[in-house]
C-alpha cells in the first residue's frame, strides 16, 4: 500500500511563490512516477505536472510551464513542487498522485493508482 500526505499550501499575493511537498510511504516509491494535479471550485481535476521514477524526464500543463517545476528526492520519499509567480487562476486543491507509468503518461490519461487528500493553494490579486 502506498499513502501520499500534501503539504506546503497556502494564502499567497499574485506574483509569490509556494512550495508543495508530497511525502510518499511503501518501499516502492522508486517505482512510481509522481504526479500534481488540480481541482478548482465547479471544474474538471486538472493535470498540472509530472516526474518520472528516477526524475530524469519531465511534463507539464502549457499553463504552468516556466513557472512550475517538480522534482523528487527519492531518498526522502519526497516529491515536490515549485510554483513561482502564481496568477490567482491557479487557485485549486492541489493533489499528489503516484502511477505505474511514464510522466508523460501520466499526463496524457490522467491516470493515478494512489492519491493524497489535497492541499489547498489560494492566490490573491
Amino acid at each position: 500500500q502506498v499513502q501520499l500526505v500534501e503539504s506546503g499550501g497556502g494564502l499567497v499575493q499574485a506574483g509569490g511563490s509556494l512550495r508543495l511537498s508530497c511525502a510518499v510511504s511503501g518501499r516502492t516509491f522508486r517505482s512510481y512516477a509522481m504526479g500534481w494535479f488540480r481541482q478548482a471550485p465547479g471544474k474538471e481535476r486538472e493535470f498540472v505536472a509530472a516526474i518520472n521514477w528516477i526524475g530524469t524526464t519531465t511534463y507539464y500543463v502549457d499553463s504552468v510551464k516556466g513557472r512550475f517545476t517538480i522534482s523528487r528526492d527519492n531518498a526522502k520519499n519526497t516529491v515536490y513542487l515549485q510554483m513561482n509567480s502564481l496568477k490567482p487562476e491557479d487557485t485549486a486543491v492541489y493533489y499528489c498522485a503516484a502511477g505505474l507509468t511514464t510522466a508523460q503518461g501520466m499526463g496524457i490519461t490522467g491516470r493515478g493508482d494512489y492519491w493524497g487528500q489535497g492541499t489547498q493553494v489560494t492566490v490573491s490579486s
